[in-house]
């Protein structure tokens, strides 16, 4: 079956003032629609392929669109409107496993937001920031991935999006901003349900 590109879970308009419903509108309808696109035309091409020279080559598209499509997918549902403005829940992290796993392993979930805006902000060219579950630890972690590389070592829990496509017609080339921003519209209570289906919810 094809792939179609999701829903938004708010509208357009829904994660301003941090996130502009231009940026959203042009990220959703343009760049993750492009990524589904080019997956469905990659997978047609492979089925149709009749050499191993011929899957091989379709290899990179498949791994950057799907990749692409992935972490949107993720991504869109990671953000929800924020609370600090009266819109939603987005920002707001209650007390419950999530938050005692950050604390255990980060200090504090403000030490969470520093490490992870460090790290992120460090990439160099495009990619994406992670907050993941190490499987193999059973721990918390950090880490990134380069262009539209899905997260395969780690479960992820909290995914940030560090494209230029995502920030520059509102925060320009200041990354840190945009990561400090970003943080008043991510929806903790998807990330807790990731983090429990990743825990089978065995206390850490």
């Amino acid at each position: 079956m094809a792939h179609t590109l999701p829903d938004l879970p708010y509208a357009y308009d829904g994660l301003e003032p941090f996130i502009s419903r231009q940026i959203m509108e042009l990220h959703h309808k343009k760049h993750h629609q492009t990524y589904v696109n080019a997956l469905n035309a990659a997978e047609q091409a492979y089925a149709k392929a009749s050499t191993p020279k011929e899957r091989i080559a379709l290899q990179a598209a498949l791994k950057f669109n799907g990749g692409g499509h992935i972490n949107h997918s993720l991504f869109w549902k990671n953000l929800a409107p924020a609370k600090s403005e009266g819109k939603g829940n987005g920002g707001a992290i209650q007390d419950g496993p999530l938050k005692d796993a950050i604390i255990k392993t980060f200090g504090s979930v403000d030490n969470l937001k520093k490490e992870f805006n460090a790290t992120t902000a460090a990439i160099q060219g495009s990619g994406w920031g992670w907050l993941g579950y190490n499987p193999s630890t059973k721990v918390l972690e950090i880490t990134t991935t380069a262009n539209q590389d899905p997260l395969l070592s780690h479960v992820p829990i909290i995914g940030v999006d560090i494209w230029e496509h995502a920030f520059y017609l509102q925060y320009l080339n200041v990354k840190a901003d945009y990561l400090n921003a970003i943080w008043n519209v991510i929806n903790f209570e998807e990330a807790e349900k990731r983090f429990l289906e990743a825990t089978g919810g065995a206390k850490l």
